[in-house]
């Protein structure tokens, strides 16, 4: 396998967590609008993502571990916000809306990339880690 090979090994499986991430965030939105009022959805969002992304951050970490605890956390909020822009607000809603929440959008994307980059500096020392 040559370099490139293997950065785009890395690449994808970076962006393969990421998206589940973003997906099963989505559910609680998904779910959360047909079950309860959007404020609950929201609020279960903001809690949620986190935990969720805390997860799967463990997993790659001590699988994978290509990335610095800077470099994941910013990898894995950069993706959300490009699948919120690109499929969220312009496919789904059809509009920006959603980017005028505080509680919906941007608390989120805070909270994920805080508790990405935390698990990462957790894990920093951990043997079970691959390159």
């Amino acid at each position: 396998m040559t370099l490139d090979q293997m950065n785009v090994k890395k690449i994808i499986v970076i962006l393969i967590h990421a998206c589940v991430g973003w997906g099963l965030c989505g559910a609680i939105v998904g779910i959360g609008r047909n079950i309860t009022s959007m404020q609950i959805t929201l609020i279960a969002h903001a809690v949620g993502a986190p935990v969720i992304f805390v997860v799967i951050s463990l997993i790659y970490y001590k699988w994978f571990h290509y990335t610095t605890a800077l470099q994941t956390a910013t990898a894995f909020v950069l993706f959300v916000i490009f699948m919120d822009i690109f499929v969220v607000a312009l496919l789904i809603e059809k509009s920006f809306e959603m980017f005028s929440s505080i509680l919906g959008t941007w608390l989120p994307f805070v909270f994920i990339f805080t508790a990405v980059y935390i698990t990462g500096l957790n894990q920093a020392g951990s043997p079970n880690r691959r390159r």
